[in-house]
């Protein structure tokens, strides 16, 4: 989905990288004495986020919320911090990125780890139906209490992988008093001191992408960078190809019209609700980007590039 570079800026960076919760991390900083600690807080805020998150751990906080479904109960700061961000999230999307999707991804086969998923044999998909809608979900900030509907499961993995690096930059700016850029699988935030010319990033659909073949390289100098694509995450389920964006609506892996949608934000959260958005809209993504501001660059299934407030211009374009 992206590559972290240094094309724009000629400026020396150290960069860390490790696979982690079915994608690539990657954390670059300005200096060689800043690498380990810039790593332990990555870590630490995606194991925590993990044990807290993961739909496909049996041990994980998130397992015993749907154990506990229809009943009121009180989560840790972590997980409640996640559900109040996908919950917003799809306030501000209109229900097109939903986190009670956890049922219709589970039934159209992703309901392990990527790689098993992709190990075992192919069956025919369960029955797709809408989805109950995150308004379903009952948040008490007072006291840290969480309510979902028997039977529902949540997914929170899109938002929550775009808020372990928002909050990763910020801690590790923090630390260090100096800038940092922070990627999980195409997810990007970046604080602290700003690198000169900003910090360059290669846009691709796959993240491992080289760098002499990105798609374009841009800059940024605050908040976050994200893209999302149906064409990467695919499996079969009988003999039909599925992905892991889901129309809330029909519970089923949204019809592809965009091949890769990228948008920056003032937040990694904000540029991720843009991208997966765009993915669910479809044909109406353009007329409902604009209003937001944010700069996003769109490739549609048939080659066509579309810039909208303000995504730098290709050649050819």
């Amino acid at each position: 989905m992206m590559t972290v570079t240094d094309e724009i800026s000629a400026d020396v960076t150290h960069s860390r990288s490790w696979a982690a919760i079915g994608t690539t991390a990657i954390v670059v900083v300005g200096r060689p004495e800043h690498a380990p600690t810039a790593e332990h807080v990555l870590r630490d805020e995606i194991d925590r986020f993990d044990r807290a998150c993961s739909r496909f751990r049996t041990d994980a906080e998130l397992a015993t919320l749907h154990s506990d479904a229809g009943r009121t109960v009180r989560v840790s700061p972590t997980l409640f911090e996640a559900l109040e961000v996908a919950c917003d999230v799809a306030r501000r999307t209109g229900g097109a990125v939903d986190p009670t999707v956890g049922n219709a991804i589970a039934a159209l086969g992703y309901d392990r780890d990527y790689d098993e998923v992709l190990a075992r044999p192919r069956s025919e998909p369960a029955g797709a139906a809408p989805v109950v809608g995150y308004w379903h979900i009952h948040l008490n900030r007072a006291n840290r209490t969480v309510r979902i509907p028997k039977g529902v499961h949540l997914d929170l993995g899109s938002s929550a992988k775009a808020l372990i690096v928002d909050r990763a930059a910020e801690r590790i700016a923090d630390a260090l008093d100096a800038g940092v850029l922070v990627s999980i699988g195409g997810d990007v935030a970046v604080a602290g001191a700003p690198r000169p010319g900003g910090w360059a990033i290669g846009i691709a659909e796959e993240s491992r992408t080289p760098l002499d073949q990105v798609d374009q390289v841009v800059a940024i100098a605050a908040g976050g960078l994200a893209s999302s694509s149906p064409s990467v995450r695919r499996w079969q389920m009988g003999d039909t190809t599925h992905h892991h964006i889901i129309d809330p609506a029909t519970g089923r892996s949204v019809t592809p019209y965009w091949r890769l949608v990228s948008a920056t934000g003032a937040s990694c959260v904000d540029a991720n609700a843009a991208t997966t958005a765009a993915l669910v809209w479809g044909a109406d993504a353009v007329a409902r980007l604009t209003p937001l501001g944010q700069s996003v660059r769109l490739v549609r299934e048939d080659g066509l590039i579309i810039s909208v407030n303000g995504w730098p211009h290709e050649d050819g374009q």
